[in-house]
């Protein structure tokens, strides 16, 4: 599928089995379990350092799922974008590098 970029560039968007794919929905389902838990954590005014633990944990565990994709998407969509000179693919890794970082 070829895509027109806001700077009027075309480049094809590359679609790719990922080979982290349940891991990453597993982790996400854990994740969305342990956020549930703080959420009723707040509900029933369970101690504040209690909360502030268990939200770490859920941040630790969306910050590992960002690491899986983001080496997934290294591996797969990047090596293609390479090997096709799809500098739009490169700069908007970096643009979600910083932000993923931030």
């Amino acid at each position: 599928m070829i895509i027109m970029s806001e700077k009027g560039h075309s480049h094809t968007q590359h679609h790719h089995h990922h080979h982290h794919t349940k891991a990453v929905l597993n982790r996400l389902s854990r994740a969305i379990g342990h956020l549930e838990s703080v959420k009723r954590m707040v509900e029933e005014e369970k101690d504040c350092s209690e909360v502030l633990i268990q939200l770490s944990a859920v941040i630790a565990a969306l910050n590992n799922t960002g690491k899986v994709i983001l080496k997934d998407h290294i591996e797969h969509c990047i090596v293609d974008a390479w090997e096709h000179s799809d500098e739009e693919a490169m700069e908007n890794l970096n643009k979600a590098i910083d932000r993923f970082i931030k």
